[in-house]
């Protein structure tokens, strides 16, 4: 099971919506079941150095199947996960990746998106998840 362009598109809509309500510019990056990138926005504005941010952000909520600021918790000194984020060339292991799952709870894809604080990029990406 995959999410589709038109889900994906959906998400991103969603979540320049949620982006422009706060009053920030972002990258958004959505993956598939498989981690590949389906659909990506920059909004007019966000930061250059966010796009690869938040494509490995999307990337990383899919290959561990959690949130990015969990994975972070998690790799913390002396965390279960410690250094992770040197696998699978680059994690992203902040706020702003979150898994996408369809109406049954079968994962789907994930979304990640970079371009503000860690708390504004968990709002724009949940605000993304939810649209599906």
């Amino acid at each position: 099971m995959n999410i589709t362009l038109t889900q994906a598109e959906k998400a991103i809509t969603a979540a320049k919506q949620k982006a422009t309500a706060i009053d920030t510019k972002m990258n958004i990056a959505i993956v598939d079941a498989g981690a590949n990138l389906v659909a990506f926005g920059r909004m007019d504005g966000a930061w250059l150095g966010s796009l690869d941010i938040s494509i490995k952000k999307a990337k990383t909520a899919r290959f561990f199947d959690m949130n990015t600021g969990i994975v972070g918790e998690l790799s913390q000194p002396g965390g279960s996960l410690y250094n992770i984020e040197h696998s699978n060339n680059g994690l992203i292991t902040f706020p702003g990746g979150i898994p996408i799952k369809n109406s049954q709870g079968d994962i789907i894809g994930a979304i990640g998106v970079s371009g503000s604080s860690v708390e504004n990029d968990h709002a724009v990406a949940d605000a993304g998840a939810k649209a599906i």
